[in-house]
Formats: structure tokens, sequence, C-alpha cells
């Protein structure tokens, strides 16, 4: 059973909203806004509004009898195709609303459904569609949907098709179970594409929908992820190699990756279904958080998005909250507001390619945060091993000595544990890069140092023409002044050093744990 995409003319709707007494209109009224941005997504024109504050809502039609009756009358005068709620319903409550419009009756997660139906373009995002899809109707099986889709079509009827779901509740289960299986498949086989790029650090950008992540994505990568004003444009999980210089000329390549969007009320079980594609969030070491700053509602998307996580068990993972379409406010003084209460922030617009820069190199601090450096010592008879080192890891620097050769390697949290099996018997200390500095990044610096002594920093850094990294060692722990003091005095013509293109310069010492 395939899904039907039916091409059909905008169907006319009216949205409702359900509130307790006493609630925030202003709040419902942004809730009703972005329904009906969903409502338009699906290509339907909404004519009308409705908002009900309730106590508790009916059992039987959700909304009051005399908002049934005004409701009723709205559609016979406007030719009303579809009614939308902003809650889920129970299939009671639908099958009764149906019973009293004559007219389709959705709730807002089978119009996240249907708007998930019409964007799905490969097989695996199809197939987790059409899985949430039966779900959702398997419990709300019923007769009039027959003769409501082949009158009308359109939203809502997309996908399995009626008169087969009626049909055979027992044939809906094998489909779900076969889905599920065909799914379980494609997780393996992402898996093994994972355990193939591993090596990498993978950063997944993450979002509420609408918040420009592929724009993001396209603009870092050159993907060419399709970019559109709508909500759930994107559903498909597009993986890149990307890579970007550092502020020493050092090439740093890591993998990226653009999913689905996160939205308020996102249905269980479409989340359920969409488990592979939200994988690569589960399974990448650092999050992009990208937030629309335009809207006024971003508080509330960021909230979303981390209840989101948290449902999925995706927790303490570094993640860089990225406030995007700054080019969008136009208030200079909102802007200002915005980033002095939002301190970890970083303010971009991937539209323009504004503060690209400042993202690149939050995402190196990330990476250079999880990381250790090895010292591992070799024999000159073992060069073969050597070579697999170089081949393989990222060897910073080389010391030659005359019955040995010492070798200090940079490795990943992710992957020191294959190291440490593969390269045990070689390894003579472990250096924690909580014992280094960086000395290309000022803001790790003491305060007390000096501007002149940041000059003298920069200086270093230039006479090394950018592409030689030094590593100095010390019998004892030192402090950061003692490592400033002793840059700005080593003769580096004097040091046993190796030369590698694009690296930086930095300070440690071999007793650091």
């Amino acid at each position: 059973m395939e899904l039907i995409d039916n091409k059909i003319n905008p169907e006319k709707c009216i949205i409702i909203g359900i509130g307790r007494k006493n609630s925030d209109r202003e709040i419902a009224n942004e809730h009703l806004d972005e329904l009906e941005l969903l409502a338009k997504t699906a290509g339907a024109v909404v004519l009308d509004r409705i908002y009900q504050e309730l106590e508790k809502p009916n059992p039987a039609t959700a909304i009051g009898k005399g908002k049934v009756q005004e409701i009723k009358e709205l559609i016979q005068q406007n030719d009303i195709q579809l009614v939308i709620f902003d809650d889920d319903l129970t299939p009671v409550q639908t099958r009764n609303l149906e019973k009293e419009f004559n007219v389709k009756v959705m709730d807002r997660t089978g119009l996240i459904l249907d708007i998930f139906a019409q964007h799905a373009r490969t097989n695996e995002a199809k197939t987790q569609v059409e899985l949430a899809q039966l779900e959702y109707l398997l419990p709300r099986l019923t007769r009039m949907w027959t003769h409501l889709s082949k009158q009308y079509g359109g939203i809502g009827t997309k996908g399995p098709g009626e008169t087969q779901i009626e049909s055979d509740r027992r044939l809906i289960r094998r489909r779900i179970q076969k889905l599920k299986s065909k799914l379980n498949e494609i997780d393996v086989q992402k898996e093994q594409q994972r355990k193939g790029r591993n090596t990498l650090p993978r950063f997944a950008i993450i979002g509420y929908t609408n918040a420009g992540k592929s724009t993001l994505m396209n603009l870092l990568t050159d993907a060419e992820v399709l970019v559109e004003d709508k909500l759930f444009a994107t559903l498909d999980t597009t993986v890149r190699a990307f890579e970007f210089t550092d502020d020493f000329g050092k090439n740093i390549k890591v993998l990226i990756s653009d999913t689905v969007g996160f939205i308020r009320k996102l249905p269980p079980n479409l989340v359920a279904s969409f488990r592979s594609t939200l994988a690569e969030v589960r399974e990448s070491d650092y999050l992009i958080l990208v937030i629309d700053s335009s809207d006024k509602k971003f508080a509330e998307h960021i909230k979303t998005v981390e209840e989101t996580l948290q449902s999925l068990k995706i927790i303490d993972k570094p993640i860089l909250k990225v406030f995007n379409k700054i080019d969008l406010i136009q208030d200079k003084h909102d802007l200002e507001q915005l980033i002095q209460s939002n301190p970890d922030g970083i303010f971009i617009s991937a539209q323009r390619g504004i503060n690209i820069p400042k993202l690149l190199r939050e995402m190196q601090k990330l990476i250079n945060n999880r990381v250790d450096y090895f010292k591992l010592q070799f024999n000159w008879t073992e060069m073969q091993i050597l070579s697999q080192l170089y081949s393989n890891w990222d060897v910073i620097n080389r010391f030659d000595e005359e019955d040995k050769i010492i070798l200090i390697v940079k490795v990943s949290n992710e992957q020191k544990d294959k190291f440490i099996n593969q390269f045990s018997r070689y390894i003579m200390d472990i250096i924690n890069n909580k014992s280094v500095i960086n000395i290309k990044d000022s803001n790790n610096l003491e305060s007390n140092t000096t501007k002149s002594d940041d000059n003298i920093i920069k200086n270093i850094i230039r006479d090394t023409r950018r592409d030689i990294r030094y590593v100095i060692y010390s019998d004892h722990k030192l402090t950061r002044r003692e490592m400033l003091d002793e840059v700005k005095k080593f003769n580096y013509n004097s040091l046993n050093i190796r030369q590698k293109p694009g690296t930086t310069i930095e300070i440690y010492t071999n007793d650091s744990r």
C-alpha cells in the first residue's frame, strides 16, 4: 500500500484552538498562528479561526454545543471543506464532529502527518511517514471518511486509501510490521555507514522547523539541500563532509548533518517512526542549535527543542546556540538586547553569510576541548607502525633521538579507547587537554596578561609562517605565566621540531594528567 499524493485545489478551512479558563490569550493566538502556517503548508486556505476557553474539553466533541452550532453555520455560509483543531482529538470526538459538520475534521497530529506525506522524497522518508500514518489511523477507522475522501480528497487523505484500511484491520497491522522491519534494515545500514565515518568529529544541525537549518547547511557544505519558506521542507537527513581552516591555516575536517525540524507537540508516533533519521542527532558529537532570532517566540522554540532532545534521551552533548536571521531584526536596540541576554550565543545570518567565521571558531573550540595528547615512543625499526599513525591519526609533533622516536598524537575522546587498544605498548604519557594552553586563543591567558604579551604571541605566530607547531616540555608543571615567559624566550631553531602545514602553537608539560 503506497502513499497517495493527490494534487487538488486549495481547501477552505477553519482552525480551532481550545484553552483552559483564564489562560494566556496571547500565547493562544501564537499557537493558532503556527497552526495556520501548518495549514497553509499543507495547501489549505484558512478563512477563519475560533478559540474557546473551557474548564475541560467536552469528551464527545472537544468544544461546547453552542460552539459546534456556530461552526456548522460558518461551514454552510463559506463552503468550508476542512476543520482543523490545534489539539489532538480522540477517535470518538473526530467521528462525532464529522457527523455534525459533514466535512473532514483533523487534529494537529493528522495535519503534521499529512505535511510529512507531501514532503517525503526518499524511500526511507516515505516508509517512515507511512508507518506513522498507519499507526495514527488504525484506531480512527471509520466508514464516513470513505465518503469524504471520494467527495473531496485533499488534506488528510494523502496516504493509505481509506477503503483499504476499512476492509481489513489485520492487513493494516501486517503492513505496519512490514514497515517496521524495513526501517530496522535501514537502521542497520545507516549504523554501518556511521561506523565507516566515525573517525571525524560529527556535528548535527538541529532546531525548530523553518529556523534556517538547511540554509546554513548549504552555506557551509554546498550540499544543495532543499530550502523553502515552509514548515518541514526537509525530512531526510543530509550528511556531508565539511572542511574549514582554523586561525592558523590548519584544515579541520568534520561531518555535518541537517535533519528534520522540531515543532511544538511533535507527534510521538512520528518521532518513533523517524528514529533512523534522528539517530544522526543521537550519534553526533556536537549539536548546532539554529534559532530564528527574528521570531518573537524563539524562547518557546528553544524550550520545545530541548524538551524533544530530552524525550529522545539526547543529553549532555555540547551545544552551540546559533541565533540566525539577525539581518531581519530591524531595531538595533532589539539586536543589542538579544546579544546581551544570550552571552553564549553566536549571532549570524546564514542567508547573507554574516558572522560565519565566529561560528567556525566556536566549532573549532568544541573539537579542541574534547581531545587528549598522547606521547608515544618507537624504535627506529618500527617505521611501518609510524606510517600507520601518520596515515590514520593526527600526529602533531615528532622528536628524533639517537635510539628512539617520540611522537605526539592528538586523539578525540570518542577515539581514545580505540587508539589505546591499538598502540598501548608504545604510549609513554597521556596529557589531558586541560593542561594544554593554546596560544592562539587569548581567552585562555591569565587576566593579568598585558597587551605587550599578546603582541609578542602574535609576532611569534607570524614568525612561524603559520605552518609550524612548537611543543615545549618541562620537568615540572608550569603556571600559565611561566609558559608565556617560556614562549617569549625560546629559540625555535634549536628545538627538534617537525614542520606540519597549518598547525598551531601549543605548550604542555610532561607530568600533566
